[in-house]
């Protein structure tokens, strides 16, 4: 089985082909020019991770930008939305302040700075 994709593990965006067994085991890749694609197939293909990037309400009704420190599976990505939705970030915010720090095994830090009023 082949499945092909974009690698988006460095600004050249080669087309790889990912060689599959046919119960879904990686076999190999080609079409990358380094060993970034790879390691991206490999992942993209036996198990998917995107970084999260949203908002977070903060006390005064304001919103403060986030994101997740490393990916996380992407088949949770909802689920970790509805917990992060239930969430009141406290003010003062710093750029790399740590609000969450386990969600689906990443810590949510903040990506901007937001002041109390």
């Amino acid at each position: 089985m082949k499945r092909e994709m974009i690698c988006i593990g460095c600004p050249l965006g080669c087309q790889l082909c990912a060689k599959l067994t046919e119960t879904g085991e990686f076999v190999s890749v080609s079409g990358n020019t380094c060993k970034r694609g790879a390691e991206y197939a490999r992942t993209e293909c036996t198990d998917p991770r995107r970084t999260l990037t949203t908002t977070l309400r903060c006390a005064d009704g304001g919103v403060v930008a986030v994101k997740t420190e490393q990916p996380i599976p992407k088949d949770r990505l909802l689920e970790a939305m509805k917990q992060l939705n239930q969430m009141i970030v406290p003010l003062p915010v710093s750029i790399g302040d740590v609000l969450a720090l386990d969600v689906f095994g990443s810590r949510i830090v903040a990506c901007q700075n937001r002041q109390k009023g």
